[in-house]
């Protein structure tokens, strides 16, 4: 559950938001939220990779002011944030994939966790009050696969080159909180941060390579089986829309109480919500209403986690916010996005806001 979207259109209309990563699929859901409460939003990501991408598909050039560049370039960037002066940062730009960090490991350092230190150190330069909310990832924390759901004050970590990137960009966001932002020391620069930790979301218009639901979605189109890879692994699924409210809500509360909630913040499912991968596919056979999957025996495989739990008591009951869709409601509402693209492609843009608007109503 997030603020209703009066609420939210309260805190955003008619504010700057900075909006890193505004072209990929997170991105893109955030883009239309934000330019549905009334936000003037300027994107600074790398272009759109393909034209079913959800940004071309609901228009994003025309929801934003777009600059396509990398976040590497740190001048740009700077230059990019120092000049439209934002009220709001959200940075969601990284690069996302556990098994691609395999192939471009220094690549996906560099992005990850030097990318988050260049927009913090382009905040350094803003003259002006702003909240920054920045986006890592639940695979932060040191991860012992145990059924004990991890709390934000736990141990950080990470065996991927992909998870302990974006832990590198949590060690970047307190390095640079206590030198600059220093909650003590508020009243001169007035900039508030947080990080938030989300991670294994599922929802319309992804189409990224080794993820289950994209996987999913082609094998139905093309009538083949559904490779599984990781049958028995457990993952903290949840739709698109849950970690996008509770960034917006974390953002609109950062905004008025900084030193009350900055810090880290965990979004996810309820704890006895999460399913194992096959749980999961089995769900999505039944939605769509047809389709098979195998198994494979892999071997020689890269490392990924076989359990991962979060604990969300802490958003729950700083931030009042919880989740709204159960696992299979989560499924559902994505297949049902899926199918839309494929049976009315013309009308994807409205399908989309209607989605978030049904979301923002609280409605099942």
């Amino acid at each position: 559950m997030v603020a209703g979207q009066t609420d939210l259109r309260t805190a955003y209309q008619g504010k700057r938001v900075f909006l890193t990563g505004h072209t990929g699929f997170k991105g893109s859901w955030m883009l239309q939220w934000l330019h549905l409460l009334g936000a003037q939003v300027k994107g600074y990501a790398l272009a759109p990779e393909q034209a079913d991408d959800l940004y071309n598909l609901i228009e994003g050039d025309t929801l934003c002011e777009s600059v396509i560049a990398d976040l590497r370039d740190a001048a740009r960037l700077e230059q990019e944030i120092v000049a439209f002066q934002p009220d709001f940062i959200f940075h969601l730009a990284a690069q996302p994939l556990v098994r691609l960090s395999y192939a471009i490991p220094a690549e996906t350092f560099m992005v990850n966790a030097i990318g988050t230190a260049y927009v913090l150190d382009a905040v350094r330069k803003l003259p002006m009050p702003c909240t920054v909310v920045l986006i890592t990832t639940d695979k932060v924390y040191e991860n012992k696969e145990w059924l004990y759901p991890y709390r934000e004050t736990d141990r950080l970590g990470g065996y991927d080159p992909y998870s302990a990137s974006k832990t590198c960009a949590e060690v970047v966001i307190n390095s640079y909180t206590q030198s600059f932002f220093n909650p003590a020391a508020f009243a001169e620069h007035q900039k508030g941060i947080a990080s938030a930790r989300a991670g294994n979301v599922i929802g319309g218009g992804d189409w990224a390579k080794d993820r289950i639901i994209p996987d999913i979605v082609r094998a139905l189109r093309s009538a083949q089986p559904v490779t599984v890879r990781n049958p028995q692994a457990v993952r903290p699924w949840q739709h698109v829309l849950e970690p996008l409210g509770g960034y917006l809500l974390l953002g609109a509360k950062l905004a008025v109480e900084p030193l009350r909630y900055g810090g880290s913040w965990n979004f996810g499912p309820y704890a006895e919500d999460n399913k194992v991968v096959e749980e999961l596919v089995q769900t999505a056979l039944q939605i769509w209403g047809s389709g098979t999957y195998n198994k494979p025996v892999l071997t020689n495989q890269p490392h990924e986690a076989g359990l991962l739990k979060l604990d969300i008591s802490k958003a729950v009951g700083g931030l009042g916010w919880k989740p709204q869709y159960l696992a299979e409601q989560a499924i559902a509402k994505t297949l049902e996005w899926y199918k839309a693209f494929h049976e009315q492609r013309a009308a994807i843009q409205q399908f989309t806001v209607q989605q978030i608007n049904a979301f923002a109503r609280h409605e099942s």
